[in-house]
């Protein structure tokens, strides 16, 4: 396949150099989606009703855990390129070379959170809901550092919008006829993940969801696309091939009906959002609002209020 007019370039180099200082469009593409997410974080939790600052308090502990169970995630699930004959393991730390999953990170990234919240006296749910979307533009600006290191594209294709790869950066083991150009599937994730920030906000504000299920519907619209960008991908993995799929299209085919149970699940059980984002006797009145005995029973976060009162949605971002 010839390399077409409209065919998309890779960089021909991920680093650059200032002075000793290497510069990595790897790493510039993850630190620039932390920095989005929690801009878009901190202006949905405030119009939740939350302080400034807390989710700048929270990404303290969310950002080095979810760094390192991306990293956990991978190794784990590909643990031959860095224990198998001839690797060096001391690699497994070199997270600029690329290698970081994305599961691994929402979870301990989620477990940071988990921490952080309990310190400050904030209700878990309301924050997850407040920082999910956020999490969709980071890891759609994280997947340019993919096209940085020309690695984790799709099949070969002949569509205008092919991406150019490097010989060198096939995977092992396959060749290809010169000039053969592959799906982008960077900028798939890319498109997809904006398109579904979107969706989530809009559903935010049309249906006020709460008690969980922002992250819910996060996770049920990440997975969609996943699942099926995943396929489309020809690097190798350890994984290939687990009753006919990639290891990764399983973990977002139970993960989207997992969430889309919980869903269903807590709409019924909860209806509404939460009338307030903090733990008994915390906040910025330090106020305790008992709920219902039966709602507290129901839903520990539920019966945890205060005062603080919830911003005008027309502030949401």
């Amino acid at each position: 396949m010839a390399v077409t007019a409209l065919s998309i370039p890779s960089p021909d180099s991920g680093v650059w150099h200032l002075g000793w200082l290497p510069i990595r469009g790897y790493a510039l593409s993850i630190i620039l989606g932390i920095v989005v997410a929690i801009w878009i974080g901190e202006r949905r939790w405030v119009a939740r009703g939350g302080r400034p600052g807390d989710v700048q308090d929270l990404a303290i502990w969310a950002v080095p855990f979810g760094l390192v169970g991306a990293r956990l995630y991978h190794v784990a699930t590909d643990s031959g390129l860095y224990f198998g004959d001839g690797e060096n393991p001391v690699t497994a730390l070199y997270i600029w070379r690329g290698g970081l999953g994305i599961w691994g990170g929402v979870a301990m990234g989620a477990l940071g959170v988990v921490i952080g919240a309990r310190r400050k006296g904030i209700r878990l749910l309301p924050v997850l809901d407040a920082m999910a979307p956020g999490v969709l533009v980071a890891q759609a600006i994280g997947r340019w550092g993919n096209w940085f290191n020309q690695e984790l594209y799709g099949r070969p294709t002949d569509l205008p919008w092919g991406l150019e790869i490097d010989p060198a950066n096939w995977p092992s083991g396959l060749a290809f006829a010169p000039g053969t150009t592959f799906h982008p599937t960077f900028l798939y994730e890319f498109v997809w993940n904006l398109a579904a920030f979107a969706l989530v906000i809009w559903a935010d504000r049309r249906f006020r969801l709460g008690h969980g299920r922002v992250l819910a519907l996060y996770v049920m619209a990440y997975t969609a696309g996943r699942g099926w960008i995943e396929y489309l991908r020809i690097d190798t993995v350890e994984l290939n091939d687990v009753g006919g799929l990639r290891f990764n299209v399983w973990v977002s085919i139970v993960l989207f009906v997992a969430a889309a149970v919980y869903f269903v699940i807590s709409l019924r059980r909860w209806p509404g959002r939460e009338e307030s984002v903090w733990r008994d006797g915390h906040g910025p009145s330090g106020e305790t609002t008992e709920a219902p005995d039966d709602v507290a029973d129901a839903d520990p976060d539920v019966g945890e209020t205060s005062g603080a009162p919830e911003a005008s949605e027309d502030a949401t971002t």
